[in-house]
C-alpha cells in the first residue's frame, strides 16, 4: 500500500518547461501535492537559449492582439487575470535585474538561469517535487484521476496538465507527445507548422544575397494583410531578424513577401527631388545614404541601376521605387521547426475551458503553454501565455 501511497499525487505536470513549471508552483501553493515529469535530463532548456541566453521574459505591453489562435478570444481570460506586470512583480521578489530592449521588452540583465532559478525556487518553496529523465510509456484512467507508467515506475494523479511544449528546436528535446496524449482522450488538434522562423531563399536569390551575409537593416515587411517594422537580417541561408521572424506566423508556403526597404520613405518623391536638385546624382549615392554600404551596394547591382539620374524617365524612377518600397520575394519555405521558436496550430482551445485550461468534458485533465493552439508574436509575448496558461491550471488543477 505505502508504494502506491507515495506515488499518489493530487496534481502531475508532464514537462519542465515555462509553463510547467508556473503551474507547479501555483499548484503547489494551494497545498496540493505536485510532480512534475520531464524526459530531458535538465529542467527550463529553452528558457536557457531564449533571447541569445538573456530570455525576454515578457511583454509589458502584452495584449490579445499579439496572439494567433483559431480561437482568438480563448487567450484573453487567462491573460487578464495573470498581467506581465504579475510576472514583473515575482521576477524583482527574487531579485533579478532586467533591462528593457525594444519598447515592453523585457531580458535579464544578466542570465537566462534567473528566470528559471526564480521558477524552480517557487517550486522548491510550494513543495512541488521535479524528477527529470523520465520517459512516460502510458497514460490510462483510473479511480478518478490518471495513472501513469513512466520508466521510473508508476504513478498516480487526481489532476494531469500536458504542458511539454510543440515541436520547435528538437534538439532541445522537443517531440509531438503533447499532440499524442490529447488525441488519446479524444481531442482535436490542429495542424501544425513552424512559426518565429527565418525563411529560406530559391537558389538564384540565395546566391545573389549571399555575400551579404550578416547585413541587417530596418524594413517593414507586409503579407496577408499583416506588416511588421523590424530589422531584417540576411544570413548565408536566406533572410531571417525580428522581421523575418514576425512575418513568418503569417506566411504559408507559395506565398509572397512585400519588404519596403525604406519604411516611412517614398523613394519615388525623394529620387524626383535628386534629379530636379542634382541631376548628375546616382541611385547608388541614394542607396548609399539610406542603407548599409554592403546591401546598397549589391542591390544597385542586382538591379543594374547606371548613370546618373537626369537620365532616368519617371517610368524609370517608378521602376527604382517600387524595387526598394516594394520588394517583392517568393521564398523558397523555411527553416523549419530546427530553429522555429514556436510551434503555430496544436491542441484545438474550443475544446478548453479558457478560465481554467482544463478540458471541457474531462474536468481534471488540462493543456497549457505551446502546446495548445495560442502562439504569440515575438517579443516576449510566447512567455507571457506560458506564465498566464501556467497560472490558471494551477489554480484549478
Amino acid at each position: 500500500m505505502t508504494a502506491i501511497s507515495s506515488n499518489h499525487y493530487d496534481v502531475i505536470i508532464i514537462g519542465a518547461g515555462a509553463a510547467g513549471l508556473m503551474c507547479a508552483a501555483t499548484a503547489g501553493y494551494r497545498g496540493r501535492k505536485v510532480l512534475v515529469l520531464d524526459h530531458a535530463n535538465k529542467p527550463g532548456k529553452k528558457i536557457l537559449m531564449s533571447g541569445g541566453g538573456r530570455c525576454n521574459f515578457t511583454n509589458l505591453n502584452s495584449t490579445p492582439a499579439n496572439f494567433l489562435s483559431d480561437n482568438p478570444h480563448f487567450c484573453i481570460s487567462a491573460l487578464k487575470r495573470y498581467t506581465p506586470h504579475h510576472f514583473l512583480e515575482l521576477v524583482e521578489r527574487h531579485g533579478v535585474e532586467h533591462v528593457e530592449k525594444a519598447a515592453g521588452q523585457l531580458f535579464c540583465a544578466d542570465s537566462s538561469k534567473d528566470i528559471l532559478q526564480v521558477l524552480l525556487t517557487e517550486c522548491d518553496w510550494s513543495g512541488a517535487e521535479i524528477r527529470m529523465e523520465t520517459e512516460i510509456r502510458g497514460i490510462s484512467e483510473a479511480n478518478n484521476g490518471y495513472r501513469l507508467t513512466t520508466s521510473v515506475g508508476t504513478f498516480a494523479c487526481e489532476s494531469l496538465v500536458v504542458a511539454c511544449g510543440g515541436l520547435s528546436i528538437p534538439t532541445m528535446g522537443a517531440t509531438g507527445f503533447g499532440y499524442d496524449i490529447a488525441r488519446q482522450f479524444g481531442l482535436k488538434v490542429l495542424p501544425t507548422r513552424a512559426g518565429l522562423v527565418p525563411f529560406t531563399l530559391q537558389p538564384a536569390l540565395k546566391e545573389q544575397l549571399a555575400p551579404l551575409s550578416g547585413v541587417s537593416c530596418p524594413v517593414e515587411v507586409s503579407c496577408n494583410g499583416m506588416s511588421f517594422r523590424e530589422p531584417m537580417l540576411v544570413t548565408h541561408r536566406g533572410l531571417s531578424g525580428p522581421a523575418m521572424l514576425q512575418i513568418s506566423s503569417f506566411w504559408q508556403p507559395g506565398d509572397e513577401l512585400s519588404i519596403d526597404l525604406l519604411p516611412g520613405e517614398s523613394a519615388s518623391e525623394n529620387l524626383q527631388t535628386l534629379r530636379k536638385d542634382a541631376p548628375q546624382s546616382t541611385v547608388a549615392k541614394y542607396l548609399n545614404q539610406h542603407l548599409p554600404k554592403r546591401f546598397a551596394q549589391a542591390l544597385n547591382d542586382l538591379n543594374h541601376w547606371q548613370g546618373p539620374l537626369q537620365g532616368y524617365k519617371n517610368t524609370d524612377i517608378d521602376q527604382v521605387a517600387d524595387a526598394l518600397n516594394r520588394w517583392h520575394i517568393k521564398p523558397s519555405g523555411t527553416e523549419g521547426y530546427r530553429t522555429a521558436e514556436v510551434t503555430l496550430g496544436g491542441v484545438d482551445t474550443h475544446q478548453l475551458s479558457s478560465k481554467t485550461m482544463a478540458v471541457n468534458d474531462r474536468s481534471n485533465l488540462y493543456f497549457i503553454g505551446e502546446v495548445v493552439d495560442v502562439t504569440g508574436h515575438l517579443g516576449g509575448h510566447n512567455f507571457q501565455w506560458a506564465w498566464a496558461s501556467g497560472v490558471a491550471a494551477g489554480s484549478d488543477a
